[in-house]
């Protein structure tokens, strides 16, 4: 059995109930879950502290707490998993972006500061804000632009996440680009 479609079968057999089957899943899905973190933190700044491990074990356990879902396939799991693991980073980014303002404030001298944040959370505040734009407007492209950008899913996995062709998806992929481009320009 492929590895493609020994995940596939072992997430069906989980949705099915089988507490076993979670067992043998994540040391099959632990690297690639390390590869989609590993690829978000890469478009973070080099002093960001959350670290890839600690956003891949966060994103497994809101996987598995996943109660109702019925899983199709590994492509459904991982672009689910790009969905959390972008939560996950917003809520940090916005975390920060709140500390920065003075929440949770502690005098501290300009001797003891190591370095002014980089903009990068406030660009990925920006994203994210016109990701969620996107989504009012035509939720298709901004599940494209999710899996595509965030997951590091193929065009073809995409595909098959959305049941879409995937000449679909490099139209909504090309179109939701330039959306965002023009709308993050603005935000910014």
């Amino acid at each position: 059995m492929s590895s493609s479609s020994e995940i596939t079968a072992l997430l069906v057999d989980w949705s099915d109930g089988d507490k076993t089957a979670l067992d043998k899943l994540f040391p099959l899905v632990e690297r690639e879950l390390h590869r989609l973190a590993h690829s978000y933190m890469r478009k973070e700044k080099s002093d960001h502290t959350l670290q890839t491990t600690a956003l891949v074990n966060e994103a497994y356990l809101r996987l598995i707490d996943q109660k109702n879902t019925r899983w199709q396939n590994r492509a459904h799991f991982f672009g689910i998993a790009a969905q959390i693991m972008r939560r996950i980073l917003m809520n940090y980014a916005r975390d920060r972006a709140r500390l920065k303002r003075g929440g949770d404030a502690i005098q501290v001298s300009l001797s003891e500061v190591d370095g002014v944040p980089g903009t990068k959370a406030s660009e990925l505040l920006a994203l994210d804000e016109a990701l969620d734009k996107l989504a009012l407007i035509d939720e298709r492209k901004a599940r494209v632009v999710e899996y595509r950008y965030f997951g590091g899913l193929s065009v073809d996995e995409t595909a098959e996440v959305l049941k879409i062709s995937a000449v679909t998806v490099m139209r909504d992929w090309n179109m939701a680009k330039a959306w965002l481009a023009r709308e993050i320009k603005r935000e910014l």
